[in-house]
This record gives C-alpha cells, sequence and structure tokens, in this order.
C-alpha cells in the first residue's frame, strides 16, 4: 500500500546538500496504472492501483531489455525529472523537477505509514498547495 501526498513548490530548498537520482518512466496502461521506470541504472515495472492518496503499489524488477522492449510501447510521452531525497523530521520529501514538456513543473511528495499520519502531516513553509486529491497532478496524467 502506497500513501503519499504531493504539493506544488513555492521555494527551493539549497538542491546540492542532497541525494538525487534520475528518472525516465512511462506508462503502458492507466487503469490499473501499469508503469515503467528507469532510476539511475536500476529497471522497475509498477502495478498501482486506484486512488489518489491511498492506493496499492507492486514493484518487480525489470532487465534494461526488457525495460527498453516496454519504452516503445508506452502510451504517451516518457516523464523525465531528477528527484531529490531530501530529509524532513521522520520523513523523506521526494522533490521532483520535471524536464522537457512537463518543465518547469515541481511536486514534492511524501510517503506515509497510515492515511491518519498522512491527514496530520504538518509541511515545511516552502510547500505550497496541496494536489494530492487533483488527478492532474498523478504521473500518469501528466505523461498524456
Amino acid at each position: 500500500m502506497e500513501i503519499e501526498k504531493k504539493y506544488t513548490v513555492k521555494k527551493l530548498p539549497k538542491l546540492e546538500e542532497y541525494a538525487s537520482h534520475r528518472i525516465e518512466q512511462a506508462y503502458i496502461n492507466r487503469k490499473p496504472t501499469l508503469r515503467i521506470r528507469r532510476q539511475d541504472d536500476e529497471f522497475y515495472f509498477t502495478y498501482k492501483g486506484d486512488g489518489l492518496m491511498a492506493r496499492d503499489e507492486y514493484n518487480l524488477p525489470l532487465n534494461e531489455e526488457a525495460y527498453y522492449h516496454l519504452k516503445d510501447k508506452a502510451d504517451g510521452k516518457v516523464i523525465v525529472k531528477t528527484r531529490y531525497l531530501i530529509p524532513y523530521g521522520r520523513y523523506t520529501i521526494e522533490l521532483d523537477i520535471f524536464e522537457g514538456e512537463l518543465a518547469p513543473l515541481i511536486i514534492a511528495e511524501v510517503e506515509f505509514a497510515s492515511v491518519e499520519e498522512a491527514e496530520s502531516f504538518v509541511p515545511p513553509e516552502w510547500f505550497d498547495e496541496d494536489v494530492t486529491q487533483n488527478p492532474e497532478y498523478q504521473n500518469s496524467n501528466l505523461s498524456r
């Protein structure tokens, strides 16, 4: 089960202080969500169930050859972004800076152990709007 909230960002922290990953991802299907992802030199196939803040999620390893084979079958554009991992108390903020057609979009995501924990989360001041319940900010929709 994945439980996460998403926010737009009004001001960036100093990013050079944080670890980052280069991510490329594409969608094979949207209902259910079937995604392939390259994160640095690792490859994954992901199934995501319905929902915006809480939904089933299963990640399976994928080899490079299978990734590129499936990428050719992607529905929509390939999303490219840099993800920064920013510690925030007991959480890790995943700050995604999108490239290409989606630039200058920046989204911050935070994952939680429970829905109650997510609902009581107090975001840092540099976060802007909570867009968790807005399907326009789901990556699968951004790839259209």
